[in-house]
């Protein structure tokens, strides 16, 4: 890495916020930019370069875009005050949101068109892997772009799948993984809960099951907050309906019939429409509950 190494985390989510810290930790000169001035305020107090992302763009080495979705991205990087057009030649953009790979091949076009090196670069493990800089990357993207990303990558990633010489293939694999997580993630409040028809505790449910066949790295990390009653967001539900969405679109353009995935989306949907969008993933599980009168934890 050179002496000095300038990077920028768009979106101080869960995600972003630690990936930013692990940015930090390794000694880059680290801006942290969020539409919610009290992250970017609470980045800087923990050792966050200071800067308006207009004035500060043109000195970076890596753009890290960590938003929701692809709209968001494309906004970040082409919209009214776009990043690429304030980023030197041979600067890198390492794009993290899940997306269509179609979408992420149309920014890598964009951004090599005027210098600017795209990684499509979908991560996971969770916050508190970000915050550790153990994360797991799916990236795709040229052999300069990945150069040019190395600094970022050694700070946040435990282990960096590199998937292909061109954007696309990070975001494909991303989307198998989501498919899985988020279906993993239902079936788990749905046995939790269906457990509790038949007497079994949320606590003996965690006990019992992460040491059986039926377990999965989501129950083991989910099923947690539940007994927890603790449904502060890691992951919200507002991310299933957009990630499980664009892995039925994909399917739909292949006429692949994914109807599982479709069963797991409408869980998502009705725990939305309860007004839990914004709560733990895991809070899939109180439409369950609701539909057949169960308590969870912490709940009256």
């Amino acid at each position: 890495m050179p002496d000095t190494f300038t990077t920028a985390v768009i979106g101080l989510g869960s995600m972003g916020y630690g990936m930013a810290q692990s940015c930090l930790r390794a000694g880059h000169v680290t801006h942290g930019f969020d539409v919610l001035p009290s992250q970017i305020e609470r980045f800087q107090s923990e050792g966050g370069s200071s800067g308006d992302i207009t004035d500060v763009a043109a000195a970076l080495d890596a753009a890290v875009i960590v938003v929701l979705n692809a709209a968001q991205t494309e906004d970040v990087l082409f919209g009214e005050d776009g990043l690429v057009a304030r980023l030197h030649k041979g600067a890198v953009v390492m794009a993290c949101p899940t997306v269509p790979p179609d979408f992420a091949r149309d920014m890598e076009t964009r951004c090599n068109a005027v210098g600017i090196h795209y990684l499509d670069a979908p991560i996971s493990g969770g916050s508190a892997k970000a915050a550790s800089g153990q994360l797991s990357v799916m990236s795709a993207g040229s052999a300069a772009a990945f150069a040019a990303a190395r600094p970022v990558l050694n700070a946040t990633a435990e282990t960096v799948f590199e998937l292909g010489d061109r954007a696309g293939a990070g975001s494909a694999m991303k989307a198998v993984n989501q498919l899985l997580a988020g279906v993993h993630i239902a079936t788990m409040a749905e046995a939790l809960t269906f457990g509790m028809t038949q007497g079994v505790s949320p606590e003996k449910f965690v006990e019992v099951i992460s040491q059986c066949a039926g377990s999965s790295w989501m129950l083991e990390n989910r099923a947690p907050h539940i007994v927890a009653g603790d449904y502060t967001p890691h992951s919200q539900v507002n991310i299933w309906p957009k990630d499980l969405g664009i892995v039925l679109d994909i399917a739909k353009s292949e006429n692949f019939s994914a109807p599982i995935t479709a069963a797991a989306l409408q869980q998502y949907l009705a725990a939305a429409g309860m007004g839990l969008g914004r709560e733990d993933d895991a809070a899939v599980a109180k439409v369950h509950a609701r539909n057949v009168g169960l308590t969870l934890p912490g709940e009256a």
